[in-house]
């Protein structure tokens, strides 16, 4: 006995759906097929919404780390709809796009929005999510070329977002299109600082200006002695290559006193607001 069902397969662009037959041995695990199928409609809904252009950006700020914080720019997330206007949760399809053509397709999205929000809103200083592989992309390459062509002093205000995961991948890539963009003004923070696969040692090559501390080691940082010490770590080696440290997941006044006292630059998080599609 035989039964066929849909999956989405990682491997296949625009969220296309592969079928593949399951023997009874698959019958005695239902959680995987519920997962499985889940996943399937949730990939239609993406590939459906991007080819519809429904996608937004939310902004986030990231504030100063004094006693009156002040903004000085934001993070902006990409938010993609379903036909009915709902948000489609991110962490239901992120995982799954990472190195795929539906990946590259929400890079494109996310810098295109990113760009006519800078265009139209001349003083504020906005960052987005890439990954390595969107860097190479003839299509994500064109849309900021094309950006950056037709206002010179955009890049000013452009900060681009890259995960220690994703950096180390490509890195040869990325240092390449890092020195490409400094003329024009571009910053770069390194994502989810101490979390990843970043060695130290390669930290001098690359031209990170930020780097965001990984949330793992904010969460009650202040009566957690490990996340202290890895914490202050973090910021004392930022600091050492010239780059300006964020503490990123800051929910509580406890966890911003505490990052205050050993040097924090900047905070993100709940703390200070969530995202939201008008600022």
């Amino acid at each position: 006995m035989h039964l066929t069902r849909v999956v989405w397969s990682p491997d296949m662009e625009n969220a296309t759906l592969a079928r593949v037959e399951m023997d009874e041995q698959a019958l005695i695990d239902p959680l995987h097929y519920a997962i499985a199928s889940r996943d399937a409609d949730v990939m239609t809904l993406v590939s459906d919404a991007l080819t519809a252009g429904r996608a937004r950006l939310a902004f986030h700020p990231i504030v100063t780390a004094d006693a009156q914080p002040r903004i000085t720019f934001y993070e902006g997330l990409v938010r993609l709809m379903d036909d009915a206007g709902r948000i489609i949760p991110a962490a239901h399809f992120m995982p799954l796009v990472d190195e795929t053509g539906i990946g590259r397709q929400i890079d494109c999205a996310t810098l295109d929005l990113a760009l006519r929000f800078l265009r139209q809103n001349p003083h504020v200083r906005l960052s987005v999510n890439v990954s390595a592989r969107s860097i190479g992309d003839g299509a994500w390459r064109r849309i900021l070329d094309n950006g950056l062509w037709h206002q010179n002093d955009l890049g000013d205000r452009l900060i681009f977002e890259i995960s220690e995961t994703s950096a180390m991948m490509l890195h040869e890539n990325v240092i390449r299109f890092m020195a490409e963009m400094q003329p024009k003004g571009v910053c770069f923070a390194l994502d989810g600082f101490g979390a990843g696969m970043t060695a130290f040692r390669y930290l001098k090559d690359f031209f990170f200006d930020l780097v965001k501390i990984d949330k793992s080691f904010i969460r009650g940082i202040e009566s957690d002695p490990d996340n202290q010490v890895l914490a202050e770590a973090l910021i004392t080696v930022a600091h050492q290559f010239e780059m300006f440290a964020i503490a990123d997941g800051v929910e509580t006044e406890a966890e911003a006193r505490f990052l205050r006292q050993i040097g924090v630059d900047c905070l993100q998080g709940y703390l200070y607001g969530v995202p939201k599609f008008e600022l």
